[in-house]
C-alpha cells in the first residue's frame, strides 16, 4: 500500500490516549506492509510533531491487543525542526544496535543536532571504533527528521574505570526500564498451581518453573527495552571459565532457536556454578532461560542473565507414515561448496523415521562413502535390522558418443567386405525438425561400385535460397517426388543387412533413424564413419572435409553436396582407407576400432560446446560399485571439463553393469529435454535410457517461475506429470526426491552463505532443499492422486532400494602387496640383530617380546608393512641419510631389530658389546636407559651399553594385533623424492598412490564467510548468532590435495578401483600427480600407506656429519655437556642472556621455541627421560597448559608423575594394578579425546581406579585431554634433537653451517640483516618482538635471528660472500667463520645462485658490469642485494675508463 491514509481511519477500532489523540488525529499512514503468516506489521507515519519512543512503544502495544497483532513496527517521520526534542539516547540505541560494544562508548556522550554538522561528543576515546557506524545514526536522523548531517566525533580522554563503568551501568539501568514484570509475576503464579514434579526435576538453576510465552531470540536486543525475558532453544557451545582465585565460574553458554542466537553469561559462585556446569557440559541439549538482557562489556555484545534455566524438550521432526519412503538423492557436506548435510546425522535420521535404506549421491564424487559405512551400523526403528547404504552420485553426464570410434553395431563383420555407402541432402541440421529431401547410396566391394541408389524426396515445404544455393536441388526438382513414407522403406530394402558407410555419419544416420522411428520402421543398422578414420589416418589434414579427403587421396572430381555423387565419393574414400588399415593386420570391425582408440588417446572435450547434465548412479553389487570407481575415477583424470568431472555417455555404456541409472533432477538429460518442448517420441528415447526416473517437489524447481522458464505452479506440475507418463509408456518406475542439501528446514540458511561465496545472484531464494519425511511428500505429490503418489513416494523408492545388495565401499581387511619371502628376511633380520646385542641366549624378556610381536605382525600379515619400511630405510641410510621414525612404531621391538626405528621399547637395561652380558635390574627411578649411570660388565670389564625407552608394544598394534601398523618415517628432505621413487620402483607404478586429502571449511573461513554475508545485506547480528552461522559452514568440502609424504600402495593382483577412486589434487587437470579419492585414513586399515614426510633433521645431521666426520649414530645419549644446556647456557659461554633466558636450547628441534624453552625453566630437566615426556607435553592438547603445569608447579605431581605420552597411562594403571587390557583401552579413549569431549567413561573405570588408589588429580588430567603424544614418536624425535644439541656444544661451527642452511633453503635468512653485527641483530630482534601484529613471516624469521644472535654472543663472525669463493647454496666453514651462500641474498633464488657459480668459472671480475654479463640470470634487482650484502666489495659499477 502507498498511498497516505489518516492514522486513525486505518484504525477505526483504536482508541488513543488523550493525550496523544490530537497529534494522531494528524498522523498519515504512507506505506505498510502487511505479512499475513508472521501477524507482522510495519506502519510508516507521518507525525506532525515528535514523539517519544516511549510513546511509540504505547501505540504499538495498543494496536496488538486492539487487533491481535503478533508485532506492530513504526517507522515515524517527523518535521526537521522537531530534532532539537529528540532524546539523545534513541540515537545511542540506534548505534549500540548496529554496533553493540558502542554502548561502553557512549556512555556520558553528549550531542548537538544540526544541519550540515552535527557534533558528538565522548567522554573517553572509542572514535576509530565507532566511525564505521555513524552512517546509521545519520540515516537515522534523515530518515526520521529529514535532516542531512554528518556527524563528527570529538574523543574525550580516557575516563577512570569506575567512572566510566558508571556511566555504563547508568545506560543499561535505562534500558531495563519499564520491564514486563507483572506478566511474568503473573506466569509465576499459574506455576504455582501446575507446577508437575517432573517439571521442577527439570529446573537447572531457580526455585520455580519457567512459565510465559517465548521470545524469538532474533528480536532480543537493547534497542527495545526488553529488559527480562524468556528464550528457548538449543545449546550449540558451552564456554564455562573457571575462575579458581575467585572460587567462582563465569557460566557460558550460546543457545539458538534458529531465529537468532544468544549468549547465556553469569558470574556465579562455585557452589551455585558446580552443578550447572556439570548439566550444561556440552552443546546438545534443549533449554529454556529466563533471564536479564544486558550488555557485557567483557564479551562486548549483548547477553543473557539467568535467573532461571530449565531443560526443555526439543522440536523433532518424526515420520509418522504406516509405509515409508526412502531418500534416492541426497548430497553431503562432501558436495563441493554446494551442501551441508552430515552423512551420519542423515543416517541416524533416516534409521529413527524408520526408513529401510537412504542414498549418498554427492555431486561428482564418493568421498562420504566411508562415512556412510562407519553410519551402516544404526538400526532401522522398529527392527532389528541396520540400515541399508545405496552407495552413489549425482554425476556430470554428457550424453555423447566417442568421436574416437569409427565403427557401430556388428563388429564381427569383415573390414574389406561389401559395403552400402549413402549419403542424404535435407533441408536443414536438425533431425528433430528438418527432414530428408534426397537419398543416394551404392553398393561397393573390392572398390567396384556394384549397384546405385538414387531418390529424391517430398520435404512438404518451400526450400531455403541458402539450401538451393548449397545443394543445388530446387523446389522444381522435387515437386513430384515421393514420399518418405515410399522412399525409405525402399532404401532399407536397398541396404539390407550391409554395413552402411557415411562421411560424418552420426548426421546421416540421425536423420534415417528419425524418419525411421516416424514410420514405426525397425532401423539398428552396423555403420561406419569415413570421417573419423581420415582424422586418424590422414592426420596431417588441417580439416577432413569430404572434398578434401577425397583430393588428398587423388580420387577423381565429384559433384559435391549432391547425394549420389557424394556417396561414391564416401565409398572410395573408405575403401582406400580400409586398405591402409588392413595392411597394419586389421580384419575386422573390431580391430578397425581398436586401431582407432589406439591412434587416437584419451577423448579430448576442450574446445567443444558440450552441456553436462545430471545423472544418478547407484551401485547395485560390488560389480557396480568397481565400475562406479572406474567411471569417478575416469571423469577426473580424462574428462574433467568445465570445471566439472564429466562422464561420457559411451564411458557409462561401456561401465554400465552393475550400475542403477537415475534420469537425476531439473538438469538431468530428460528434464532439459521437456523444457526444450522436445517431441514425445525424442522424450521416449532419452527415457528409455534411464532404470528409473525423478521427480522432485515444486519448491526445488520454483526459480524456473522467477527466471520465465515457467509460468506458474501448475506448468511445474505438468512437467512432473509428463515424466511420470513416461514412465507408465516406458515400465519404468517413477521415484519422487528431494535432492536433500541440508537436514533441517532451519538449515538453509548455512547453504545460502556458501552460495553467496561462491557468487549466486539468487543465493538468497528460498529453496528448502531438506530431508522431507514420507507424510511431507505423500502431501506433495497429491495432486498425482492418492494412489500415484504413494507410487512415486514409497513404492518406487523401495524397489530402488530393493535392488541395491548390501555392499562395502571398503572391503574387510588388510590388503597388502606381496614381497617375496617377507616372512623369512623379516624373522632373518629382527634374530640376526636380537643375537649381535643379545647374544645366542637372550633374556627371556627380550625373546618372548620377540616372538610375542613377530606372532602378531605374520598371523595379521603385517609382514609386508615391515619390510616395505625396512627396505626404504635401508635404502636412505645406503645412501647417507638417516631416517628418524614418527607415530607408534618405536613401540615395536621388531622395527627396532629390522632396523626401522633406532628406539629400543624395552625396559631400561644393560647390555655388553663383547659377551652379551645383560641385565634389566636397575634403579626403580630409571624410566630410560639414557640416564643409567656408567657401569661396566661384571663378566669381562667391557663398558656397557645403556639401552631401553620401556615402552609397551600394545601401543603399536594393539592386543593381538588388532591395530593395523602406520609405520611413518621421516626421511631427509633432500632425500624424500628419492624415497618415493624407491617405492614405485618396488611396487610399479600402476599400483602406488600418493594419499589423498579432504580440505574443508575451517572455522576461520567460515567466520569469513559469515562476515562478508552480513555485511553485504548490511545485517547486525549478535557474535553468538555469527558463531552458529559460522559453525554451521564448518567441514564442508572445499577442495582435495595429498598428504605431504603418504603413499598408499595396492597388491599386484588387485586394482584400484576394487578399493576407491583416483583423482588429481585439487581438481588440477594439468598436474601428473594421482591421488586416492578417499581421504586416506579412511582406508588405512585396508591398504599399505607409506608415510615418508621430508624432515629437517636428517638433512641437518648428514651436512654435520659431513663437516666433521662424526657418525650421529654413535653420538653418546648421556653426554653431560649436551644435557646441561637444556638446564642452563653456561657450557656455551654465556649466561642468563635476557633474549634467549636461561637454556641454551635456541635453534634445537623439539625445544628452540619460546613455548618449550618456558617448559624447561620450570621443568629444569636433568634426564633424558624428561626430556621425552617434555615432548609429548608440547605435542598433546590440552596436556601441559592448564593441565602438567599446574601439576608440576604446585607439588601436586612430579614431572615423571603427570600424564606426559599415552604410554604413561597404560603402564601406570598397570602398574597400579588395572588389567591390561583394561588399562589399554582406557589409554585409547583419552589419548583420542573421547573423555574430554563428552563421551561416557568404560563402565565403572572410575570407581575401579579409584579402588585401586589412582589420585583424583590423575583421573581429572586425563579429563582435561584432547590428544596424547606417543613415547616412542617423542622419543624418536627427542633422540635427533639431541644429537643436533651435541652437535651445537662440540663442534659448533658445523651446527651454525647446517642450520643457517636449512633457514636459506626456506627463504629464512637475510645476509642483509644477518651479517652485520650482534647489535643489528639485536634491534631486529627488538623490533619484531615489540610488534603485536607481526606476521607469521616475522615470527619465523625471528626464530633464526635469535640462533643468529647466539651466534655472535658465542664469538663467531660471518665473513662476507665472496664472488669467487661462496657456494650457491651451503654455508662454508672458513678460518672460523661461516662464508654465506649466495642464496643468503634476499630475493636470490637457487637458479640464480647457481648460474653465479657457472659465471664465476676461470674469471676474474674487472666490473659488475662483467659480473652481470656472465651471469644472465641474475637480475637488476638481485645485484642491488648483492651490493647491499657486500659481495661486490670495491668492485666498479662498469668496466669503462675515465680519461682526464
Amino acid at each position: 500500500m502507498t498511498n497516505s491514509i489518516p492514522f486513525l481511519l486505518m484504525f477505526p477500532e483504536y482508541s488513543p490516549e488523550e493525550s496523544l489523540r490530537a497529534v494522531l488525529e494528524q498522523a498519515a499512514v504512507f506505506r505498510a506492509e502487511i505479512g499475513g503468516e508472521d501477524r507482522i506489521i510495519t506502519l510508516q507515519i507521518d507525525f506532525p510533531q515528535y514523539l517519544t519512543a516511549h510513546a511509540l512503544k504505547e501505540i504499538c502495544e495498543a494496536l496488538q491487543a486492539c487487533y491481535g497483532i503478533r508485532r506492530v513496527r513504526l517507522l515515524p517521520r517527523f518535521p526537521k525542526e522537531s530534532v532539537q526534542e529528540l532524546e539523545p539516547a534513541e540515537l545511542n540505541r540506534c548505534l549500540i544496535a548496529a554496533y553493540s560494544p558502542a554502548a561502553g562508548t557512549l556512555a556520558g556522550c553528549r550531542w548537538e543536532i544540526a544541519e550540515g554538522e552535527t557534533m558528538l561528543y565522548l567522554r573517553a576515546n572509542g572514535k576509530d571504533a565507532l566511525t564505521p557506524f555513524l552512517p546509521v545514526a545519520e540515516r537515522f536522523l534523515f530518515d526520521r527528521f529529514s535532516l542531512k548531517t554528518t556527524i563528527r566525533v570529538i574523543p574525550g580522554n580516557t575516563a577512570e574505570g569506575e567512572l566510566l563503568f558508571a556511566e555504563t551501568e547508568k545506560l543499561r539501568r535505562e534500558a531495563m526500564k519499564n520491564v514486563p514484570e507483572p506478566a511474568f509475576r503473573e506466569a509465576q503464579s499459574d506455576v504455582k498451581k501446575a507446577a508437575a514434579p517432573e517439571a521442577q526435576s527439570d529446573l537447572l538453576l531457580g526455585t520455580k518453573p519457567i512459565r510465559g510465552e517465548t521470545v524469538p531470540m532474533r528480536e532480543v536486543t537493547l534497542e527495545n527495552d526488553m529488559g527480562k525475558v524468556i528464550v528457548e532453544g538449543r545449546v550449540f557451545a558451552v564456554n564455562h571459565k573457571e575462575l579458581k582465585k575467585s572460587n567462582a565460574w563465569v557460566v557460558s553458554f550460546d543457545m539458538t532457536d534458529y531465529t537468532g542466537s544468544i549468549r547465556v553469561n553469569r558470574y556465579m559462585d562455585a557452589g551455585i556454578a558446580g552443578p550447572l556446569v556439570e548439566k550444561i557440559a556440552k552443546p546438545g541439549m534443549w533449554l529454556r532461560v529466563f533471564g536479564k538482557v544486558s550488555f557485557s562489556r567483557f564479551e562486548n555484545d549483548i547477553v543473557l542473565e539467568p535467573i532461571a534455566i530449565q531443560k526443555g524438550t526439543a522440536p523433532k521432526r518424526e515420520d509418522t507414515a504406516p509405509d515409508k519412503r526412502v531418500e534416492l538423492h541426497l548430497h553431503t557436506s562432501m558436495s563441493m561448496m554446494d551442501a551441508l548435510t552430515k552423512t551420519g546425522e542423515a543416517v541416524a535420521t533416516a534409521a529413527r523415521w524408520g526408513h529401510k535404506a537412504i542414498a549418498i549421491t554427492d555431486h561428482g564424487v564418493a568421498s562420504s562413502f566411508p562415512d556412510a559405512l562407519h553410519a551402516s551400523k544404526a538400526k532401522v526403528a522398529g527392527t532389528d535390522h541396520p540400515i541399508k547404504i545405496l552407495y552413489g552420485c549425482e554425476g556430470y553426464f554428457l550424453p555423447i558418443k566417442d568421436d574416437r570410434i569409427a565403427a557401430r553395431g556388428d563388429e564381427s563383420l569383415p573390414l574389406l567386405g561389401e559395403y552400402i555407402a549413402f549419403d542424404l541432402e535435407t533441408t536443414g541440421l536438425s533431425n528433430e525438425f528438418d527432414v530428408i529431401t534426397e537419398f543416394g547410396a551404392v553398393r561397393i566391394k573390392d572398390g567396384e561400385v556394384l549397384e546405385t541408389f538414387q531418390s529424391f524426396v517430398d520435404p512438404k515445404r518451400k526450400l531455403d535460397a541458402k539450401n538451393i544455393e548449397l545443394t543445388g536441388i530446387t523446389d522444381a526438382m522435387l515437386a513430384g517426388a515421393p514420399d518418405i513414407s515410399e522412399v525409405l522403406p525402399e532404401f532399407l530394402r536397398f541396404c539390407g543387412e550391409l554395413p552402411l558407410v557415411a562421411h560424418n555419419a552420426e548426421f546421416d544416420i540421425g536423420f534415417v533413424r528419425a524418419a525411421a522411428r516416424r514410420l514405426d520402421i525397425p532401423f539398428k543398422p552396423t555403420y561406419i564413419d569415413t570421417l573419423v578414420l581420415a582424422r586418424r589416418l590422414l592426420p596431417e589434414l588441417k580439416k577432413h572435409k569430404l572434398d578434401m579427403v577425397a583430393e588428398a587421396l587423388k580420387l577423381p572430381e565429384f559433384n559435391h553436396h549432391r547425394a549420389s555423387d557424394d556417396a561414391i565419393t564416401c565409398g572410395l574414400i573408405y575403401d582406400r582407407l580400409a586398405r591402409r588399415l588392413a595392411e597394419r593386420g586389421v580384419t575386422d570391425l573390431a580391430g578397425l576400432n581398436h586401431e582407432m582408440l589406439a591412434l587416437a588417446g584419451d577423448m579430448k572435450l576442450t574446445g567443444r560446446n558440450y552441456h553436462p547434465r545430471h545423472i544418478i548412479l547407484f551401485a547395485k553389487n560390488q560389480t557396480g560399485l568397481r565400475n562406479l570407481y572406474h567411471l569417478i575415477s575416469d571423469s577426473n583424470l580424462k574428462y574433467f571439463y568445465r570445471k566439472s568431472p564429466c562422464i561420457p555417455r559411451f564411458e557409462l555404456e561401456r561401465y554400465r553393469e552393475g550400475l542403477i541409472i537415475g534420469s537425476a533432477c531439473e538438469a538431468g538429460e530428460l528434464f532439459q529435454a521437456i523444457l526444450e518442448k522436445k517431441s514425445h517420441d525424442e522424450l521416449l528415447r532419452i527415457a528409455s535410457f534411464y532404470d528409473f526416473l525423478e521427480i522432485q517437489p515444486l519448491s526445488n524447481n520454483r526459480f524456473m517461475i522467477a527466471k520465465g522458464i515457467a509460468k506458474d505452479d501448475e506448468e511445474l506440475r505438468d512437467f512432473n506429470r509428463t515424466i511420470v507418463r513416461l514412465g507408465e509408456e516406458l515400465g519404468k518406475p517413477v521415484c519422487a526426491t528431494g535432492d536433500v542439501h541440508f537436514l533441517n528446514p532451519e538449515d538453509e540458511v548455512y547453504r545460502r552463505i556458501l552460495l553467496a561465496t561462491k557468487g549466486f545472484p539468487d543465493c538468497d531464494r528460498e529453496n528448502p532443499l531438506y530431508f522431507h519425511t514420507t507424510d511431507e511428500m505423500l502431501e506433495e505429490f497429491s495432486y498425482l492422486g492418492v494412489d500415484k503418489a504413494y507410487e512415486v513416494v514409497v513404492k518406487s523408492t523401495n524397489l530402488i532400494a530393493d535392488m541395491c545388495d548390501s555392499i562395502r565401499p571398503v572391503p574387510y581387511n588388510l590388503f597388502a602387496p606381496k614381497i617375496e619371502n617377507s616372512v623369512e628376511d623379516l624373522k632373518s633380520l629382527v634374530y640376526g640383530k636380537m643375537h649381535r646385542l643379545y647374544g645366542e641366549n637372550p633374556p627371556e624378556i627380550v625373546s618372548k617380546r620377540v616372538e610375542t610381536e613377530l606372532h602378531d605382525i605374520i598371523t595379521c600379515h603385517y609382514d609386508v608393512i615391515y619390510m616395505s619400511a625396512q627396505k626404504l630405510v635401508q635404502n636412505s641410510l645406503e645412501h647417507g641419510y638417516l631416517v628418524g621414525s614418527r607415530g607408534s612404531v618405536g613401540s615395536s621391538l621388531v622395527a627396532f631389530m629390522s632396523g626401522i626405528t633406532e628406539v629400543n621399547s624395552l625396559p631400561p637395561h644393560y647390555r655388553c658389546p663383547k659377551c652379551k652380558y645383560c641385565t634389566f635390574e636397575v634403579p626403580d627411578d630409571i624410566n630410560c636407559g639414557a640416564d643409567l649411570p656408567d657401569a661396566v660388565c661384571p663378566q669381562c670389564g667391557e663398558k656397557l651399553d645403556k639401552d631401553g625407552f620401556n615402552i609397551p608394544f600394545e601401543t603399536f598394534l594393539g592386543f593381538g594385533g588388532a591395530k593395523v601398523p602406520d609405520i611413518d618415517l621421516n626421511f631427509s628432505g633432500e632425500y624424500q623424492s628419492r624415497a618415493h621413487q624407491y617405492c614405485i620402483e618396488m611396487f610399479g607404478a600402476s599400483h602406488v598412490f600418493r594419499a589423498g586429502t579432504i580440505g574443508t571449511v575451517a572455522e576461520k573461513t567460515a567466520y569469513g564467510y559469515v562476515k562478508k554475508y552480513l555485511s553485504e545485506r548490511n545485517m547486525t547480528v549478535s557474535r553468538a548468532e555469527e558463531n552458529r552461522l559460522a559453525a554451521g559452514c564448518v567441514d564442508v568440502r572445499r577442495t582435495t590435495g595429498q598428504h605431504p609424504g603418504g603413499l598408499v600402495v595396492i597388491p599386484q593382483e588387485n586394482e584400484i578401483w576394487d578399493f576407491c577412486p583416483v583423482q588429481h589434487p585439487a581438481d588440477d587437470p594439468g598436474t601428473d600427480i594421482i591421488t586416492t579419492h578417499f581421504e586416506y585414513h579412511s582406508m588405512e586399515e585396508n591398504l599399505l600407506k607409506l608415510d615418508m614426510l621430508g624432515h629437517d633433521d636428517p638433512t641437518m645431521i648428514r651436512m654435520m656429519e659431513d663437516l666433521t666426520g662424526v657418525d650421529a649414530q654413535k653420538i653418546p645419549l648421556d653426554d653431560k655437556d649436551t644435557m646441561s644446556i637444556f638446564l642452563s647456557s653456561k657450557v656455551l659461554g654465556y649466561e642468563h642472556d635476557p633474549i634467549l633466558t636461561e637454556v641454551g636450547t635456541v635453534g634445537i628441534p623439539e625445544f628452540g621455541t619460546g613455548f618449550t624453552r618456558g617448559m624447561l625453566m620450570d621443568t629444569k630437566p636433568t634426564q633424558f627421560d624428561t626430556l621425552i615426556r617434555l615432548s609429548g607435553f608440547s605435542h598433546g592438547t590440552d596436556v601441559w597448559l592448564g593441565n602438567a603445569k599446574d601439576l608440576i608447579l604446585s607439588g601436586t605431581a612430579t614431572v615423571g608423575e603427570a600424564i606426559g605420552c599415552r604410554d604413561d597411562i597404560m603402564l601406570y594403571l598397570i602398574k597400579c594394578g588395572l588389567p591390561e587390557l583394561r588399562a589399554f583401552k582406557f589409554m585409547e579413549a583419552v589419548r583420542k579425546g573421547a573423555i574430554h569431549k563428552g563421551k561416557p567413561w568404560p563402565d565403572g573405570i572410575v570407581e575401579e581406579m579409584q579402588q585401586h588408589n589412582v589420585p583424583e588429580w590423575y583421573i581429572e588430567s586425563c579429563r582435561k585431554i584432547k590428544y596424547l603424544f606417543p613415547k616412542a614418536h617423542a622419543a624418536a624425535y627427542v633422540m635427533m634433537a639431541f644429537r643436533i644439541a651435541w652437535f651445537k656444544v662440540h663442534h659448533p661451527l658445523a651446527f651454525y653451517a647446517a642450520y643457517f642452511y636449512r633457514r636459506s633453503q626456506k627463504d629464512g635468512f637475510d645476509a642483509v640483516l644477518m651479517t652485520h653485527g650482534i647489535d643489528e641483530v639485536r634491534a631486529h630482534i627488538k623490533r619484531i618482538s615489540s610488534n603485536p601484529d607481526r606476521t607469521a613471516k616475522e615470527d619465523d624469521l625471528l626464530t633464526t635471528l635469535e640462533v643468529c644472535y647466539e651466534f655472535y654472543l658465542r664469538g663467531f663472525d660471518f665473513a662476507p660472500i665472496d664472488l669467487y669463493e661462496s657456494h650457491a647454496t651451503k654455508f662454508i666453514i672458513k678460518d672460523d667463520r661461516l662464508l654465506p651462500p649466495f642464496v643468503a641474498v634476499s630475493g636470490l633464488g637457487e637458479s640464480a645462485a647457481w648460474d653465479i657459480m657457472e659465471g664465476r668459472k676461470g674469471k676474474h671480475f674487472v666490473s659488475i658490469e662483467e659480473f652481470s654479463v656472465a651471469c644472465p640470470k641474475v637480475s637488476k634487482t638481485h645485484i642491488e642485494n648483492l651490493k647491499a650484502a657486500g659481495a661486490f666489495g670495491d668492485l666498479p659499477d662498469t668496466s669503462q675508463i675515465m680519461l682526464f
